[in-house]
């Protein structure tokens, strides 16, 4: 490491040490309305919110909140957005955080990531893959959509594309934040965490792996995906997904997908 990189780290470490002296100070913006969705990460920058924000942004369909957090310098032209959780029994990685060495721990300026950690809080609680009506949030979009099952089977896609207010609600933010990239973390029964992804996303998907030393699979995406809705709707973005082993989350694993979020928020900040 560089005197330069170890005066950074100094300084970085001496801001982030103030902004957690008065962080329980601070109360949580809460949504107002569309148009409001993400103007608190936006707020000038005083003790407690230095580098790092906290929001409420919607709610899910059965009323609980649903949170996000900022982190880094909003004034960058390429954001990175994460969401922890959309299936209930997948949420190992709600607590994942843009976190590095590069940054002695803090969150970095020299990126802009967002943190959904968990969409589905009503799946959470009921220990279920489905939100509070039945419905598999990654089959509700519009991308490849059709009927799938019925209200409880576990890959039901609802009445429609966006019939439920998670899906919704994420659709809405990736609109107004358009981000360069977009992670989606779920579980699956194997052993080895993996990156995913399909066509467009590959480049950003390969990359994000590289990073955070996983291996990457070329998978086609299932019918009414997020990733998929994301690729097609907004093209020049990249949406993919990170498949993590069941339990809870390793600390070695947490760690190295926490610094691959802050290196790939930098690589795009960049662009």
């Amino acid at each position: 490491m560089s005197r330069r990189d170890i005066y950074v780290a100094v300084v970085i470490a001496a801001l982030c040490a103030v902004a957690l002296l008065s962080v329980g100070q601070a109360e949580p913006a809460t949504d107002s309305g569309s148009d409001a969705l993400l103007a608190f990460t936006q707020t000038p920058r005083r003790p407690g919110n230095l580098l790092a924000r906290v929001g409420i942004v919607g709610r899910s369909a059965e009323g609980r909140k649903i949170g996000m957090r900022q982190s880094g310098d909003p004034a960058w032209s390429g954001e990175v957005l994460v969401f922890g959780c959309i299936h209930g029994d997948e949420c190992a990685a709600e607590g994942i955080r843009p976190s590095s060495p590069l940054t002695a721990g803090c969150p970095d300026p020299g990126s802009d990531v967002y943190v959904v950690p968990n969409l589905n809080p009503d799946g959470e609680v009921r220990g279920s893959r489905l939100n509070g009506r039945g419905v598999d949030l990654n089959r509700n979009f519009p991308a490849g959509w059709r009927p799938i099952g019925e209200r409880g089977d576990p890959q039901h896609s609802g009445p429609r594309p966006f019939s439920e207010p998670e899906t919704r609600l994420a659709a809405e933010i990736v609109r107004q934040l358009r981000p360069e990239v977009t992670i989606w973390f779920h579980q699956y029964g194997g052993e080895r965490p993996f990156v995913r992804a399909w066509g467009r996303s590959t480049a950003a998907a390969r990359e994000y792996a590289a990073l955070a030393q996983l291996p990457f699979r070329a998978l086609p995406w299932p019918d009414g995906t997020a990733p998929n809705w994301q690729n097609h709707r907004f093209p020049g973005t990249s949406s993919f997904v990170v498949e993590l082993p069941p339990g809870p989350l390793a600390k070695g694993l947490g760690t190295r997908l926490g610094d691959a979020l802050v290196r790939l928020g930098r690589e795009v900040s960049e662009d």
